[in-house]
């Protein structure tokens, strides 16, 4: 049976979207997101599958189908197979790669700057830009300019202008070469695949729960709306780029951040 193609707006009925690293945070807020429109969804994570498992749980109370893989992204040869899951499923209209090593939390926090590099590199920059290829080249064989796929990558706000400290020295290096990743495979895969990234700037995920009130007050402080942001806002900045609503949008990078302020000085 073909699909139910919807041809503007925000519906994503009859659309089938994977959102990597969806167990929590921004993941599940995109994830949940895309259902409320109508869209199923591939869930993944590298292993919180109780999580996912909950992400799976809200996507079936809204009467969307849905899936859980589980694979870490920092091994190559999981791209691959993480795809074919996919594929397997349903036929993919919506990627996004959101997945991205935890280097300031938990086991990660007292690694080495060098090790930390390494592991944002090959998660953050190398899985996104294999399996933004591989879903783009998936979605190339069926599509039609009427009819087009669409990848959202990841960056942040702060990486063309810079962030003093390790934090800032890493994160500008890792999520700038994935803004600039997605502004060619964008020219690449046109008319038939959309690419576009989104720039997070302060965003209240567990981190920022847990933050302390330099960094709050910094947070607000470096946006227009004087707030954090909200897994919500990011989630429904992407569903739009992902809708037929932004037929036209391709090959951007769109700050999400309320507004940025150069105010404060910390370093990270």
């Amino acid at each position: 049976m073909a699909k139910s193609v919807p041809t503007s707006g925000y519906d994503l009925t009859g659309k089938a979207a994977v959102v990597t690293g969806s167990s929590s945070g921004l993941g599940r807020a995109m994830a949940l997101e895309l259902a409320k429109r109508g869209a199923d969804i591939l869930i993944h994570t590298r292993q919180n599958i109780d999580g996912a498992n909950e992400t799976a749980s809200q996507i079936c109370s809204l009467g969307r189908e849905c899936h859980v893989a589980v694979l870490d992204l920092a091994d190559d040869n999981n791209h691959e197979l993480l795809i074919n899951e996919a594929w397997n499923w349903k036929n993919i209209d919506i990627w996004i790669n959101n997945a991205g090593a935890d280097v300031l939390t938990g086991e990660a926090a007292p690694w080495s700057f060098e090790k930390k590099l390494d592991n944002l590199w090959q998660v953050d920059v190398v899985a996104t830009v294999r399996l933004s290829r591989l879903a783009g080249q998936r979605m190339i064989e069926r599509m039609t300019a009427d009819d087009a796929g669409v990848i959202l990558n990841m960056g942040w706000d702060q990486a063309d202008r810079g962030m003093a400290g390790d934090s800032g020295e890493m994160f500008s290096t890792i999520k700038g070469a994935v803004m600039a990743f997605t502004k060619s495979l964008a020219q690449s895969l046109a008319p038939k695949v959309r690419v576009n990234c989104l720039a997070p700037g302060w965003i209240k995920t567990s981190w920022g729960e847990q933050a302390s009130d330099d960094w709050q007050n910094r947070a607000r402080s470096e946006s227009l709306l004087n707030r954090w942001g909200t897994p919500e806002d990011v989630a429904k900045v992407a569903t739009f780029l992902a809708s037929p609503a932004a037929s036209f949008i391709n090959g951007q990078v769109i700050p999400i951040n309320g507004g940025f302020k150069y105010a404060a000085t910390t370093k990270a």
